[in-house]
């Protein structure tokens, strides 16, 4: 549905992205992840037509974004990361603007601002003006805006940016019901909305791509060897240093101050640590194999990728 062809940007001689590529297929939801600065936003704006890029393509549904540029926005609902809102319009009001400027017909504008306002539960809202409505609302009205056409491609730029935990809950739970219908990119800097609400995810460090695939695969394949949380009745000190002796341990941290240690391993090493745990005299509480979280892959990538353009800078 989309695909994004070694696509760079440079404003004058700084690169804001460099040959990005990556494939967003249909009906599927995508993660786009990375820091602040990353290269995100501009990415976004280009999906959207907002910028040319300097160099590289993008087609959405076949079609390149520059050549068929309205053809391709009929198909695009955008949702910036600072919303457009009028805040003097009510917020039905609002919704059949966009209805218009979409090039919705007279007799199709009130069912498909029906539809928008009930898929973001904002109906109550529908006779208020914008100005007065909270940031939570404002934000439904942003998403409602997009979804106005019923578009085949969504693209959603820091979603949940500024809502308090209900909101976001409620937001991501929408976001998660479009999968298989329409074809999503999220674009955030927030984790968790990511493991919670995407099925794949491409990670943006320094205007490049570093990793794509699952969450899951990820945390997998980048988690960085094997990771043991084990639970041991023993004095602290002793305990410590025992586990930082074991061959093939990189690292131990206390997770609780009160036994509970977390070790960080290039290999296998349960049988050995038992061994060395049972026979110091100690207690054996627990000993589990835990798997790297998306947050682990995600700093691992950006900390190595900023140590290595440091290196040649």
């Amino acid at each position: 549905m989309i695909e994004v062809d070694q696509v760079s940007k440079y404003f004058g001689p700084i690169p804001a992205v460099r040959e990005v590529t990556f494939r967003v297929n249909p009906g599927e939801i995508l993660g786009f992840l990375g820091p602040n600065g990353a290269g995100k936003t501009t990415t976004m704006r280009i999906l959207t037509g907002f910028y040319p890029p300097t160099g590289g393509s993008v087609r959405v549904a076949g079609l390149d974004v520059f050549e068929n540029s309205l053809a391709v926005r009929k198909k695009i609902g955008y949702l910036p990361e600072n919303v457009p809102l009028y805040g003097e319009m009510t917020v039905r009001d609002f919704l059949f603007f966009v209805a218009d400027i979409k090039g919705l017909g007279k007799n199709k504008r009130q069912g498909a601002v029906g539809r928008v306002m009930e898929v973001c539960r904002i109906e109550a809202m529908a006779g208020r003006y914008i100005k007065k409505l909270s940031k939570g609302f404002r934000q439904r009205v942003g998403l409602a805006q997009a979804l106005v056409g019923d578009p085949e491609v969504l693209i959603l730029d820091e979603p949940t940016i500024g809502l308090d935990p209900r909101q976001i809950n409620e937001i991501r739970s929408l976001i998660k019901s479009f999968a298989g219908e329409k074809t999503v990119i999220l674009s955030t800097h927030i984790l968790p909305e990511v493991s919670m609400t995407c099925q794949r995810v491409v990670i943006i460090n320094q205007g490049m791509v570093v990793a794509e695939d699952t969450p899951e695969n990820l945390s997998a394949r980048l988690g960085g060897g094997h990771r043991i949380r084990v639970r041991i009745g023993g004095p602290y000190g002793r305990v410590r240093t025992a586990l930082k002796e074991l061959p093939g341990v990189r690292a131990v941290t206390s997770v609780d101050g009160a036994g509970t240690y977390l070790l960080e391993a290039e290999a296998e090493i349960r049988p050995q640590l038992a061994m060395a745990v049972c026979s110091s005299g100690w207690d054996l509480y627990e000993m589990v194999q835990v798997s790297a979280t998306l947050e682990d892959v995600f700093l691992n990538l950006v900390t190595e990728e900023k140590t290595e353009v440091e290196d040649h800078a």
